[in-house]
């Protein structure tokens, strides 16, 4: 039987815990080794919101899973972000890499008890 994919309010944390990562990646970078007051802050901020929703994820979902489907958000989003802020490469062996990660990402959704 295929696994449900209704989101519970683990699964709502953790993507939003994903989505403030590739804010915080991205205002990393923004941040020049964090010699830029305003990128620091944000990207600080967005780090411990991540954190902290990421933490409240775990406690129901697991570990595993949670980590892993939250490095891979935060991953694929930074990646694609990079091709388009900071115009890093972007090449077809990319492209595969990165649809292979989405579907690591579903496929982990897919199977968590």
């Amino acid at each position: 039987m295929a696994a449900s994919f209704g989101l519970t309010p683990a699964w709502i944390y953790l993507i939003i815990a994903g989505l403030l990562e590739i804010c915080w990646a991205i205002g990393l970078k923004y941040s020049h080794g964090f010699t830029k007051p305003v990128a620091s802050v944000f990207t600080i901020i967005t780090l411990a919101l991540s954190m902290f929703l990421l933490a409240k994820a775990a406690q129901t979902l697991p570990i595993g899973t949670a980590y892993a489907v939250w490095v891979g958000i935060g991953a694929l989003g930074a990646a694609i972000l990079g091709m388009v802020l900071f115009h890093e490469a972007v090449t077809p062996l990319r492209v595969v890499f990165l649809a292979m990660l989405v579907t690591a990402i579903i496929g982990l959704k897919a199977t968590a008890a």
